[in-house]
């Protein structure tokens, strides 16, 4: 499997776990969302923010590639917020809609990877100004990593609340070999 085939693999893995946490996050009433659950970022409204601002945050520096992704086209448009623990929104249903267009464009975005652009760098500052340039791919492989790492956590945080997400293992959309 290519690199680029498998940020395919994720992308969808990370658009079909997110619609599954969404589903059982809109279980809860918007209190016990809110609600602080001793989590780094507070609550599970609070975490599945800092998710969305994190993946805004990097597919903003991603749209700065000179290779120019026709899927990133729309994502100036999009809030800037430099503080990890902002909440962008407060409501879950406006919430679900923003990450399900981020998660359609990250789906778009990465039909238009290339192992050749994976080798590439990308210069970008993080947010406290500070300049670095690294391996596009691997900066690719954290934002997939962050989403998971924080994935957890809310799989935790609903489980404590009584809502099982179900499997969320990578394993179950990987194909078979046949």
């Amino acid at each position: 499997m290519s690199l680029t085939a498998n940020f395919v693999l994720l992308a969808q893995y990370n658009s079909q776990i997110n619609t599954n946490v969404f589903k059982a996050a809109s279980q809860l009433t918007p209190k016990q969302l809110s609600q602080e659950r001793g989590a780094f970022f507070d609550s599970i409204i609070g975490t599945l923010n800092h998710i969305l601002v994190g993946d805004i945050i990097w597919l903003k520096r991603f749209s700065n590639h000179p290779e120019n992704f026709s899927a990133l086209s729309t994502i100036s448009e999009l809030p800037n917020s430099t503080a990890l623990n902002a909440i962008m929104y407060d409501q879950l249903p406006a919430l679900q809609q923003q990450r399900e267009q981020l998660d359609s464009i990250i789906c778009r975005f990465t039909n238009e990877l290339s192992d050749q652009v994976l080798v590439s760098s990308l210069a970008y500052k993080n947010t406290k100004g500070i300049s670095f340039s690294k391996n596009f791919g691997q900066l690719i492989q954290h934002f997939f990593n962050h989403q998971t790492h924080h994935r957890g956590q809310l799989s935790t945080l609903l489980y404590q609340a009584g809502i099982d997400v179900g499997i969320t293992d990578l394993l179950i959309y990987i194909a078979d070999d046949e």
